[in-house]
C-alpha cells in the first residue's frame, strides 16, 4: 500500500529553503511516528509531497497508518494510490477499471488526472479516453463534469502512473517542531485543551503547564489529558510536563487578597510563575485558553493588566471564540470527554469579582501577598517527560468514599467558611470539624492519627480532589463524605 502525503497549501508558498526545511521536518516526524507502527514502513519526502510505502498487508497496520497520517499535522490530505510504471493510453485505463469499476456502478462520474514531466499527451487527452473506457466497460451512468457521484483521480509523474484509491482529509497546519516551543497553561478543561491543540496544529513543540490548586485528581486528570493530546497529534517531538504547586498561592491569596481581586491576582501569579518556568526550559511564549468576556478576569481591562507582570510573548488562541464552537471543536479532537469529567477547583471565585482591575488597587492587594510563597511554589515545580504520565497515570489510587459515617469517624467541613455559614453541615451524633480547603492540606498532620477523617463539600469534587492530595502525603486515614439524598 502506497500513500500520497499533500503539504498544506501554506508550505508550499515559502521560500525555497523554508520549504525545503518544513519538508524535511514532515518527512522526519512522519518516520518517528509510522515507524512505530511497522519498521518496515519507508518515508520519502519530495519537493511537492511526501510517499509513504507501506509493505504489510496486516489491516490492522494499514488503519494504524491512516489514523497516524490523518493526525499529524502539516499534511492537507493524503491520497492512498497503486503505483505503477507508465504504459499506453489503454494499460492506464485497464488499471483504472479495475481500481473503480465497482464505485462506478450505477453512478454518475468524472476523471480528473494531474501530469508532471514530459510527455507527448496532455491530462485532458488522458481524462478524455479514461473517460469514454469507462463509461462503456462499466456499470457507470454518464459523465457528469459538474457534478459527478463518482470523482476517478490519477497522476501521472514522469514514467509513474498512480490510480487513487481513497482520499484522507489531513489537519493542515505546520509540521511539529518547524516553528519554536511553547508553554501551554493547562488546566484540561475546553478552553486550553483546544489552544493546546491549535498550537501543536500550528507547528509548535507544545510543552505543559499545569498550576496544581488542590489535589491529586486534578492533576491526574490534566496528565491524562496531557498526554493524550502529545500521543495522539505530536508524538514525535519529545516534551514537558510541568506541576506547579500552587495550594499555597491560593491560601495566601484567600488570605490576604480582597475576594473581588482575587481572580486577577491569581492569574498574575500563575503568569509569573508560567514565565519563570519557561525561561528556566528556554520557551519563547505561553499559550493560554482565555477567551474575552468569557469570564470576569478575560475582560480586556483585565487581560491587560494580567499581561503586565511578565515581559514573555502569551499566545490565545481562542481570544475571540464562542464557547459552543470552542466545545465542538473538543468533541472533533477527543479531548471534550476529558474536560467534561475534568475536576474543577474553584476556590478563588467570589461573588462580586471586578471586571475593569485597577492598576494601583490590584498592586496594592499584591503587596500584603508573601511573594516567598510564589518563589516557594516555582522552586518545588516539578518536570517531567510526557513520557512519564502513563505509568504515573496508572498508578494513582481512588479514594475510598462513604454515605454514612460511623461513630468513631470525624467528618471535615472543607467548604470556605461563607458558604458553610449559610448553610451549616449538621450529622446526627458525628463531629463536625470546619476546616477551609486551603488549610487542610497544612492542618491535617495535627490531627488524631488514630482516628478516621471524611471530607466533605456538597459536589463531593473539591473533598475528592484534597483526600487525593492528602494520601499522596502518606494519610491512609482519610476518606470522602457523600451523603445520600
Amino acid at each position: 500500500m502506497k500513500f500520497i502525503v499533500k503539504l498544506f497549501p501554506e508550505i508550499t508558498i515559502k521560500s525555497k529553503p523554508v520549504r525545503r526545511r518544513f519538508i524535511q521536518r514532515l518527512q522526519s516526524n512522519l518516520q518517528i511516528i509510522l515507524k512505530r507502527i511497522d519498521a518496515a514502513i519507508g518515508v520519502n519526502g519530495v519537493w511537492d509531497k511526501v510517499e509513504v510505502n507501506v509493505r504489510s498487508e496486516d489491516p490492522a497496520v494499514q488503519e494504524a497508518v491512516i489514523e497516524a497520517l490523518g493526525t499529524t499535522p502539516g499534511i492537507a490530505y493524503f491520497l492512498q494510490v497503486k503505483e505503477y510504471p507508465l504504459g499506453d493510453f489503454h494499460d492506464v485505463f485497464e488499471r483504472t477499471r479495475d481500481a473503480y469499476a465497482a464505485q462506478l456502478e450505477g453512478k454518475s462520474f468524472v476523471v480528473r488526472a494531474k501530469r508532471a514531466g514530459k510527455h507527448e499527451f496532455s491530462s485532458t487527452d488522458l481524462e478524455r479516453y479514461i473517460g469514454g473506457g469507462l463509461l462503456q466497460h462499466t456499470g457507470a451512468t454518464r459523465v457528469d463534469l459538474h457534478h459527478p457521484q463518482v470523482t476517478v483521480q490519477i497522476e501521472v509523474r514522469d514514467q509513474r502512473l498512480f490510480v487513487i484509491e481513497a482520499r484522507y482529509p489531513g489537519l493542515g497546519g505546520f509540521p511539529i517542531g518547524s516553528l519554536e516551543g511553547v508553554l501551554s497553561l493547562i488546566s484540561g478543561g475546553f478552553d486550553s485543551t483546544v489552544s493546546s491543540y491549535l498550537t501543536l496544529k500550528r507547528g509548535c513543540k507544545t510543552h505543559y503547564c499545569f498550576f496544581n490548586l488542590g489535589g491529586a485528581a486534578h492533576e491526574t486528570g490534566v496528565k491524562q489529558v496531557s498526554h493524550y493530546l502529545w500521543r495522539r497529534y505530536s508524538s514525535s517531538h519529545r516534551v514537558k510536563f510541568v506541576t506547579v504547586p500552587f495550594e499555597g498561592v491560593v491560601e495566601e491569596i484567600l488570605k490576604s487578597v480582597h475576594h473581588s481581586q482575587m481572580g486577577v491576582v491569581l492569574k498574575r501569579m500563575m503568569m509569573r510563575a508560567g514565565d519563570a518556568v519557561a525561561e528556566r526550559l528556554g520557551i519563547y511564549a505561553l499559550v493560554t485558553g482565555e477567551s474575552v468576556a468569557q469570564v470576569s478576569s478575560q475582560t480586556l481591562p483585565n487581560l491587560a493588566l494580567i499581561d503586565t507582570v511578565i515581559n514573555r510573548l502569551v499566545l490565545r488562541p481562542l481570544v475571540v471564540s464562542d464557547k459552543q464552537d470552542i466545545i465542538d471543536t473538543a468533541r472533533a479532537i477527543g479531548t471534550f470527554e476529558f474536560a467534561e469529567t475534568m475536576p474543577e477547583y474553584c476556590g478563588v471565585i467570589s461573588d462580586r469579582p471586578t471586571t475593569h482591575a485597577r492598576r494601583d488597587r490590584i498592586e496594592r492587594e499584591e503587596a500584603a501577598f508573601d511573594m516567598t510563597v510564589l518563589e516557594r511554589a516555582i522552586a518545588d515545580a516539578r518536570v517531567i517527560s510526557i513520557d512519564q504520565i502513563a505509568q504515573e497515570a496508572r498508578s494513582q489510587v481512588e479514594v475510598e468514599t462513604e454515605q454514612q459515617v460511623s461513630a468513631d469517624e470525624v467528618v471535615i467541613d472543607i467548604r470556605h467558611p461563607d458558604e458553610e455559614e449559610q448553610a451549616p453541615l449538621r450529622v446526627e451524633g458525628i463531629k463536625v470539624l470546619k476546616i477551609p480547603f486551603y488549610s487542610i492540606g497544612s492542618r491535617f498532620a495535627e490531627l488524631d492519627s488514630d482516628r478516621s477523617y471524611l471530607l466533605y463539600c456538597p459536589k463531593g469534587v473539591m473533598s475528592q480532589l484534597h483526600a487525593l492530595y492528602l494520601k499522596d502525603q502518606g494519610f491512609s486515614n482519610v476518606k470522602v463524605y457523600r451523603p445520600s439524598k
